[in-house]
């Protein structure tokens, strides 16, 4: 059976990285903190150099009518954003020195 494509076609690149593309900040946490720094590597060097064609490509559409595809992509945007520090800096998926430190969003993005 052929597997479905979740994201635009302009980034079938990115489609092994589609587990990204959760509607909550809370999963996008949960996922971050449940990965290896290996995952979160894999996943900040495939979509970083995409971001500008992604939100050039998101841009097309208004926010509260994204289509399927393109509000994955944009999920997968926010995740991106949420793995950046673990990368970049922490060089770990938790927050340094932070114990059971939790995040509670309040209110979420619209998608």
């Amino acid at each position: 059976m052929p597997m479905t494509s979740q994201l635009p076609p302009e980034f079938a690149d990115l489609e092994p990285f589609a587990g990204w593309a959760l509607p909550t900040e809370r999963e996008r946490y949960a996922h971050r903190l449940s990965s290896t720094m290996q995952e979160l590597q894999a996943f900040y060097e495939a979509a970083l150099p995409r971001l500008d064609d992604a939100a050039v490509y998101l841009d097309q559409f208004p926010l509260d009518a994204l289509p399927d595809d393109a509000a994955r992509l944009l999920q997968l945007c926010y995740s991106l954003i949420s793995v950046t520090f673990p990368v970049d800096a922490w060089r770990q998926p938790r927050v340094p020195d932070s114990g059971a430190a939790t995040l509670e969003v309040v209110i979420e993005p619209a998608v």
